[in-house]
């Protein structure tokens, strides 16, 4: 927003807020909203599973925290990083972790005997190139590449989440505003 940057890629979800402040190129990546939790934990089975004595942690501001808040009686704790909560989770001090499914998988996957991911997405996160409000030729520009006819996407997808097992397809990019 303040001209610091020329473009952010990272998860990062277009929302109508984020939309007010700056543009978007994209999507490139369409996830959802899940839990993970120890892999001996039966309990938690998805978002309709948690309790008030459950405690979810999750990025401090995340959109996914506050759906925490918003819609489930559970406790929540919060820190600047994910990996910080994942920790929390396999020492015992949080019940379940939440975040977009992508990540969460990513984890599992390096502590699939410690972690697993459990229940249905819920929510739908879009991930977008974050720009400054009204650059319409770097959006287009990112676009253009989003839509190449999915090469560049499929290895991009490949190589930072191929070794996961997820399976994705390319979503439609939305048109320039």
């Amino acid at each position: 927003m303040n001209g610091d940057i020329d473009y952010y890629v990272g998860t990062y979800s277009i929302t109508p807020a984020r939309e007010q402040l700056i543009s978007f190129a994209g999507p490139y990546f369409v996830t959802g909203q899940g839990l993970l939790v120890a892999a001996d934990d039966d309990t938690i089975t998805g978002e309709d599973a948690l309790t008030a004595d459950d405690i979810v942690c999750s990025a401090t501001g995340s959109t996914s925290i506050q759906r925490i808040k918003d819609e489930t009686p559970a406790q929540t704790k919060e820190y600047d990083t994910y990996s910080t909560c994942v920790e929390d989770l396999k020492n015992g001090q949080v019940d379940a972790v939440t975040t977009d499914e992508a990540i969460l998988i990513g984890y599992a996957a390096q502590n699939p005997t410690d972690l697993k991911v459990v229940g249905d997405v819920f929510s739908e996160e879009r991930y977008g190139i974050g720009i400054q409000k009204g650059d319409t030729a770097l959006e287009e520009y990112f676009d253009s590449v989003l839509t190449d006819g999915g090469d560049i996407w499929r290895a991009i997808f490949e190589k930072n989440l191929g070794a996961s097992g997820v399976e994705a397809t390319q979503p439609e990019v939305d048109p320039v505003d």
